[in-house]
């Protein structure tokens, strides 16, 4: 009896899972959304992700192998993850942040960690945007402690630490975090950060637009538009399907910032010109922010019946008008911080 119970459950387990290629086909697909997501728009981003995530779902349902288990459930969290960054995108906080826990808790259950340190990561930057850099602060150098993280990894959570600390006002914390995310780092890699890659990485381009943001917290014009100029040169280097839409906006927002800041609105103007060609179904949060942030700095009384400064207003006005964000009725809390 025992035997044949053995032998029957064994039959069982067998029958109740799926073939190898299936999960390889749904990684693949995972990581052509994750590469692909720079030049999609959010709401299409995020449907695409919610249709692989179902996709997953079905499949997990299928097998009992705990090895095939465990693969499914990685990728489940990696869609997650995808899924919070288009929420963030799309300017939905409190989805994007349950999203980003789901895909921490994905990362944790499976010992995943570099899926538990970009889930934290994405909590961080949320926390930051949300207005609370202390609460983005501790979840950024809490995934910073993790063990086998990679270079791109440690890059991208030296940035959020930068920005938390600038817009907390501790300027020496935030060069130095500054400093330690443009280091050349100890050339590791990780299985999600650079072997996914995609929107799970952080390019050099998008480092630099990080970057002058933060700058421009500490109210160091000169570093900010280096940085904006820096990310808008390494992004002209690449092939054209490789150039983010969101880093040119983002780079080029910053750089007329900066030049604001030293009284150069024509130099301004000029900078802005690549935000105008953003089609309205790509303008994510973090360039209505920024835009946005300009619009104010040009409301200031010394620019008050200036003609080019009010120009400059009113485009940015219908800019973020027909932007995601303020079309699903979900930007009102995304003004009150930089991008």
């Amino acid at each position: 009896m025992t035997a044949r119970e053995a032998h029957d459950g064994a039959d069982a387990t067998a029958a109740a899972s799926i073939s190898d290629n299936t999960i390889d086909e749904l990684r693949d697909q995972l990581v052509s959304l994750a590469r692909r997501y720079h030049g999609m728009p959010a709401a299409q981003a995020y449907e695409a992700a919610d249709a692989l995530r179902r996709e997953v779902e079905r499949h997990r349902d299928r097998t009992q192998i705990p090895v095939q288990q465990q693969t499914l459930m990685i990728l489940n969290g990696q869609t997650a993850a995808l899924l919070a960054v288009a929420a963030f995108d799309l300017g939905y906080f409190p989805s994007a942040r349950t999203l980003a826990r789901a895909a921490a808790v994905y990362g944790e259950s499976t010992r995943f960690v570099p899926l538990q340190a970009y889930a934290d990561g994405t909590l961080a930057y949320i926390a930051y945007h949300s207005g609370e850099p202390n609460e983005a602060l501790a979840k950024a150098q809490r995934a910073l402690d993790y063990s086998g993280l990679g270079d791109i990894a440690q890059r991208r959570l030296r940035a959020i630490v930068a920005r938390a600390y600038a817009y907390l006002g501790d300027v020496a914390s935030a060069r130095h975090a500054i400093q330690l995310s443009e280091d050349g780092g100890r050339d590791v890699r990780d299985d999600l950060h650079d072997a996914v890659g995609g929107e799970f990485g952080f390019s050099e381009e998008r480092l630099a637009m990080s970057n002058s943001t933060t700058a421009l917290l500490m109210g160091d014009a000169e570093q900010a538009e280096a940085e904006a100029g820096r990310a808008l040169v390494l992004l002209g280097g690449k092939a054209q399907s490789e150039q983010s839409t969101h880093v040119r906006a983002g780079a080029a927002a910053d750089l007329a910032h900066a030049r604001l800041l030293s009284d150069n609105v024509e130099g301004a103007a000029a900078a802005l010109t690549p935000i105008w060609e953003v089609p309205p179904e790509e303008r994510n949060t973090g360039i209505v922010v920024r835009a946005a942030r300009i619009g104010r700095y040009l409301a200031a009384p010394r620019y008050h019946g200036a003609q080019l400064p009010t120009e400059l207003r009113e485009q940015i006005e219908e800019f973020t008008r027909v932007s995601p964000p303020y079309r699903l009725g979900s930007a009102v809390p995304l003004l009150a911080i930089g991008s």
